[in-house]
């Protein structure tokens, strides 16, 4: 109601002040659009980056080893005018190990990106739930004890990953699966896988030797059946991941969130650890024991696209595959004709990066 009473003119503050606000709304809605466009064209050049990086890597990948293929002798190859022996060298060494390595590059970085979602840590990796340690020790156990049935070895690092998992669940779960319990669980369970493989150093040393080779980590001597172990895996791994983004992006708000969102956090826990650790066993078997890629990428990822896992995954799975690729052929032409393991090379790399992370939460 007006109020007649009032002096003229009152009304006219009144307006202005309304001008004002709707001013301010006006410029803040314009500041949040033009900082939402950034954060977009920030993405897109990611994901282009990240591409272009993979490709590059992939086709260094082809060309360098301990016999090096020129740009004319791949693009012969390629049109099907390469020699026996470049073709040879091309379809049967560097391609089956090119994509491997690319495989579990992504693989690992999406299971490191899962977890540290699920657990809130940003720490976390897939060695943290157990499943590398028991992937290790059931390996070693065949190679060491059954040294006549080592093609499966993969099979049983499988095995024995699934197993660690089964462990871990099974300590942490009190009515529901509570993150802290579940690092705990993890841990002890890593631990425990830990000191079998110690056991079977010491009870077995004269057969040690290609057992640490393949706990070092690395692609030396993949075949084609190591791509098609690990594709299936990497398939619903990826699938399942980007078809959970909604759910990890509640998770990462909290969890009173994520309840008053209607998410289900005991079985949405369940699924995405059993997922994060489905792609680190899969990759471990063929691998062996590479540690943080997935620890690195999602933090790398992080930084330049935030952290809605709608962008953050497939980031993620690009750059982890690059990266992998990218260290393998480091490993193998560094010191051509020998190589190194990969694992090794990735240790050099990632430690000092862990040490960065401690030191940045700690100032937090």
């Amino acid at each position: 109601m007006t109020n007649r009473n009032a002096p003229a003119g009152t009304s006219t503050p009144i307006k202005a002040q309304e001008r004002a606000i709707n001013g301010q709304t006006a410029v803040t809605s314009k500041q949040t659009q033009k900082y939402h466009d950034s954060r977009q064209r920030k993405r897109r050049l990611t994901y282009l980056i990240a591409g272009l990086f993979l490709v590059f890597v992939v086709i260094t990948g082809f060309m360098y080893g301990a016999v090096p293929i020129t740009w004319q002798e791949l693009l012969a190859v390629m049109q099907g005018q390469g020699t026996a022996d470049t073709e040879r060298i091309l379809y049967y060494l560097r391609l089956p190990r090119v994509i491997a390595a690319a495989l579990v590059g992504m693989n690992l970085a999406l299971a490191g990106c899962i977890l540290q979602g699920v657990l809130h840590n940003p720490l976390a990796d897939p060695g943290i739930i157990g499943v590398t340690a028991g992937a290790g020790v059931a390996a070693m156990a065949v190679m060491i004890l059954a040294p006549a049935l080592t093609a499966w070895v993969p099979l049983a690092a499988f095995v024995g990953a699934l197993v660690a998992l089964a462990v871990v669940f099974i300590l942490a779960w009190g009515r529901g699966i509570n993150p802290l319990r579940l690092i705990l669980a993890g841990v002890a369970v890593a631990a425990f896988f830990g000191g079998g493989t110690t056991a079977l150093s010491v009870m077995f040393p004269d057969r040690i030797q290609g057992v640490v080779n393949w706990l070092a980590g690395g692609f030396a001597g993949a075949r084609w059946t190591y791509v098609w172990i690990v594709l299936p895996y990497s398939i619903i791994g990826l699938v399942g991941a980007l078809w959970n983004y909604r759910k990890l992006n509640a998770l990462q708000m909290g969890e009173e969130v994520a309840l008053s969102l209607g998410i289900n956090l005991k079985k949405t826990r369940i699924i995405l650890v059993l997922l994060a650790a489905i792609l680190a066993a899969a990759s471990v078997s063929v691998a062996g024991l590479l540690g943080f890629v997935g620890l690195i990428v999602p933090h790398l990822m992080r930084l330049v696209v935030g952290s809605d896992f709608e962008y953050l995954l497939p980031a993620s799975a690009v750059f982890g595959a690059g990266l992998l690729v990218g260290a393998d052929t480091f490993a193998r032409t560094i010191f051509s004709p020998a190589e190194i393991p990969v694992g090794i090379f990735l240790s050099f790399l990632g430690a000092p990066f862990f040490l960065y992370l401690l030191k940045r939460r700690s100032r937090a």
